[in-house]
C-alpha cells in the first residue's frame, strides 16, 4: 500500500521545485537587479523549506545572511555599476559609445 504523502511533504516539495526554478532563472537573468530579486526569493524558499525541516538555528543564520545582507549588499554593489550585464566586450563598447555624447 501506499504512503500517505502529507501536507508538510507537499509543501517542501513545492518550496524546493521553486527554489530551483527562481535559481535557473537568476543565471539566465540579464537585468542584474531582476537577478538579485530572484535570488532573494531563492532564498526565501530555502528558509521555509528549513522551517519545515525544523532546523530553527540554520533557518535564522540563512535570513540573516541569504535574504538580508547577501541582497543588501549586491544591490550597493550593482547601484555602483551598471544595471546589466554584457555578452562581449563589443556590445559594452557599443552602449558606451552610443550613451558617451
Amino acid at each position: 500500500m501506499i504512503d500517505q504523502v502529507t501536507l508538510c511533504n507537499i509543501l517542501l516539495a513545492l518550496f524546493m521545485t521553486y527554489a530551483v526554478i527562481l535559481t535557473y532563472k537568476t543565471l539566465v537573468e540579464k537585468d542584474l537587479i531582476k537577478a538579485i530579486i530572484y535570488s532573494a526569493g531563492q532564498a526565501i524558499a530555502y528558509t521555509l523549506a528549513l522551517v519545515l525541516l525544523a532546523a530553527p538555528d540554520l533557518v535564522l543564520a540563512y535570513v540573516a545572511v541569504g535574504v538580508g545582507m547577501y541582497t543588501a549588499l549586491f544591490l550597493f554593489i550593482v547601484s555602483r555599476t551598471e544595471k546589466e550585464e554584457y555578452e562581449t566586450l563589443e556590445e559594452a563598447l557599443k552602449y558606451y559609445s552610443r550613451n558617451k555624447r
